[in-house]
């Protein structure tokens, strides 16, 4: 035999000639003239020489993919981490600043027309809803209906706010009986026309009420934080 070689023990014949090149359509892993020992290819040598080079180079890119993923993931961390001060019951600084925003619960601005005389909303500070004591109370009325304990600098455009948190034993109050604001834990009731006022029921003292106002862009945003302590407890 001129062109091939036979291996009796593993069945196979190899060329000894061009015919392993691997531009004549073989396998790019196959042996060469220049890698043939004895007729025989080396085939550890061609294996280290192309194959393990090539799985090298796609292990050394899915190494960097890795990395770079979990990089873009470590670089999420910190700002998820600096959130969740915002949403723990401990917090213990103000619900309101001058210029938060009022927002409803889809997190939408609350915009100079969006109630009608008579109506009322329950909206939170922009920055931090998810807090326990930022449920507020948003009512509108016509502006003079207001008086009694309404501190009439913190209305505007007939809209008042206080906290929902009732005062008596922290539950929200969320029921209305007329114009009259009531707690449907302990029948708490209060006037929003007169400042949230106690009107019956448990509660040691009104709903605090939030100073508010109309920001350039047209929508409600808060002055400053609540006149006085939320929900059970304070004076």
């Amino acid at each position: 035999m001129d062109r091939e070689t036979t291996d009796a023990d593993l069945g196979r014949t190899y060329p000894t000639g061009d015919e392993g090149d691997a531009s004549d359509g073989g396998c790019p892993c196959s042996a060469t003239g220049d890698a043939m020992a004895g007729g025989r290819p080396s085939i550890y040598q061609d294996f280290y020489g192309d194959c393990r080079a090539e799985m090298e180079r796609r292990d050394y890119a899915k190494a960097l993919a890795t990395i770079g993923g979990l990089t873009a993931v470590g670089s999420l961390t910190a700002p998820l981490l600096s959130l969740t001060q915002v949403f723990e019951r401990e917090y213990t600084g103000p619900i309101y600043s001058d210029g938060v925003a009022l927002v409803d619960d889809a997190g939408e601005r609350i915009q100079e027309g969006r109630l009608s005389a008579g109506e009322q909303l329950t909206v939170f500070p922009e920055p931090r809803p998810g807090l326990a004591d930022s449920p507020t109370l948003l009512v509108r009325f016509e502006e003079g209906e207001y008086g009694g304990d309404t501190n009439l600098e913190y209305t505007v455009g007939g809209y008042a706010a206080y906290s929902k948190v009732c005062t008596h034993a922290g539950c929200m109050v969320a029921d209305r009986d007329g114009t009259t604001m009531v707690c449907p834990c302990h029948s708490g009731r209060f006037d929003p026309l007169s400042g949230a006022a106690v009107t019956g029921g448990p509660p040691p003292r009104k709903l605090p009420q939030l100073p508010i106002t109309l920001s350039s862009e047209g929508h409600l945003v808060a002055t400053a934080d609540f006149e006085g302590t939320i929900g059970p407890g304070g004076e």
